[in-house]
């Protein structure tokens, strides 16, 4: 019968996985911040548009294709049964990482009056990488949910049956060495 502690991976192994998902986590990350800081310079420069606007369009965008990057190549393992729940909640937490970005830009062009371009970039620097943390910890827990794993009466059962059909071609097995055993002892006794 197995255990459940036996099931279960150690923390260095848990580490190493959630290693691999931050690495991975951050080249999506890092693709959708390169198309963020495009269209927003885009947008502030050649567009003329405001720095809050500008910066509203250009997550919306990498919202986008973060998400394709997320769902089909970093979380494409995780339960994908409930595709509309899950487009809902990533849009909501990124609409709150959007907020905080924001939040950070407004407050560094309206209270500090830090409003050149470069300042603003800085400020969307600060912002991106606090609502980034957010982000991470709320689409891991949320949003792509892992696979539930089997609960111990199932693995146990399992094995129990894994077990059960071991031992019955362990007898078959039994029972045609005996048959191989007595036949040769017929023919050992016919050729003496």
């Amino acid at each position: 019968m197995a255990t459940t502690a036996a099931s279960k991976p150690p923390l260095v192994q848990k580490l190493r996985g959630l290693t691999g998902e931050v690495v991975k986590f951050g080249i999506v990350g890092l693709s959708g911040v390169v198309i963020n800081f495009a269209v927003f310079w885009v947008c502030i420069n050649g567009l003329g548009l405001a720095s809050l606007r500008s910066n509203i369009a250009a997550t919306v965008i990498a919202i986008a294709t973060n998400y394709l990057g997320y769902r089909y190549w970093l979380y494409r393992d995780r339960d994908a049964a409930s595709r509309k729940r899950e487009i809902t909640l990533f849009l909501v937490f990124s609409g709150i990482g959007m907020l905080i970005e924001t939040g950070v830009l407004a407050f560094t062009v309206y209270v500090l009056h830090l409003d050149s371009h470069y300042e603003q970039l800085g400020a969307k620097v600060i912002g991106l990488a606090v609502a980034t943390v957010f982000r991470f910890v709320s689409y891991r827990t949320w949003v792509f949910t892992a696979l539930p794993e089997p609960e111990p009466a199932a693995v146990a059962s399992t094995a129990d049956a894994a077990h059960a059909a071991h031992a019955a071609d362990g007898q078959e097995l039994a029972a045609q060495a005996e048959l191989m055993l007595v036949t040769e002892q017929i023919r050992y006794a016919k050729a003496e």
